[in-house]
């Protein structure tokens, strides 16, 4: 039985947590788990999760993942535990420590998921903050890799808000030697911090962002798209909606795009708004084995994490 070799980081709380040969590591892990030509197992560890957002596919599919491993897995919801009633995160941290062998947070701010970290003796892993949604980007481009095979010449166009999945996918592309374009309303671009923590990465100038739609998903390979309000923003709604009018992924702008181009959707789609029901619907729709594919990254990268 072959064993995942253990990452170098003890913590997955960036896509840049890991090295290069790391990340390309895990996705063929992850492949080879898809493909049930790995049989690995980790009994009796547990996996804790917390969650102050609401989730369905980062929830689910760490659960599956890791009851594929042979381990279990506890919900803290904060809302029926202390946590929810402001007991400090490092009290949290280290008494869920010698408990659970990994935790797994999905929260708002990034500082919150590092002080978890700092103050944690296990492995923590960012299952999304307002900053990233590392996890999402190991799916995003495992699914990439099935479709293409290598991401040589690859062309990566994010459509929308410049948030947590952009920034994840980003890092990821930069590492990878991807092409990625952000296509957003001015005021919506990615952090700078991570425009120049990318350009640190990758020097060749294969990061763009730009308000031209159209120059952004000429030729590419993947049309991307997220909601346009995360968790959080529901007060400005209104206004984004009114903003990214003309962002939407419909059939026209598709047909901009390369000939043998795939769409990809994190989820959920708010159908006919960022996206269009009859491109989810396509042929040329990746959406629902991207979904998948956060189970089979996140069992990689727990069998990584929990040598």
């Amino acid at each position: 039985m072959l064993k995942p070799y253990k990452l170098l980081s003890k913590n997955f709380l960036s896509i840049s947590d890991i090295s290069i040969d790391e990340l390309v590591y895990i996705l063929d892990l992850a492949k080879k788990f898809k493909k049930k030509e790995l049989n690995f197992e980790i009994k009796d560890k547990v996996l804790g999760l917390i969650f102050d957002k609401s989730s369905t596919r980062t929830r689910v599919s760490f659960q599956v993942a890791m009851s594929r491993l042979g381990g279990t897995t506890i919900d803290l919801n904060p809302n029926t535990s202390q946590i929810g009633r402001g007991e400090l995160i490092k009290d949290t941290a280290r008494v869920l420590s010698s408990y659970c062998d990994v935790l797994a947070i999905r929260t708002f701010k990034q500082s919150d998921l590092e002080d978890y970290a700092k103050w944690s003796t296990k492995p923590v892993i960012n299952a999304l903050t307002d900053i990233e949604h590392p996890c999402q980007a190991l799916a995003d481009f495992l699914t990439v890799k099935e479709e293409f095979g290598d991401f040589k010449d690859v062309v990566i166009t994010f459509v929308g808000d410049g948030n947590n999945v952009a920034n994840s996918l980003i890092l990821c592309g930069s590492m990878l030697g991807v092409e990625v374009r952000v296509a957003c309303p001015k005021g919506y671009e990615p952090k700078n911090s991570i425009i120049q923590k990318a350009k640190k990465i990758n020097d060749k100038n294969i990061l763009k962002i730009t308000n031209d739609i159209e120059f952004a998903v000429s030729g590419a390979n993947v049309l991307y798209t997220d909601v346009w309000s995360s968790m959080g923003e529901e007060n400005n709604k209104g206004k984004k909606d009114s903003n990214f009018n003309g962002f939407t992924i419909n059939k026209k702008l598709l047909n901009k795009a390369r000939e043998d181009a795939i769409v990809l959707h994190c989820l959920p789609a708010y159908r006919d708004k960022e996206i269009t029901d009859e491109v989810i619907e396509s042929e040329k729709s990746r959406i629902f084995q991207q979904a998948e594919n956060r189970m089979h990254v996140q069992q990689a990268l727990l069998a990584c994490l929990l040598q």
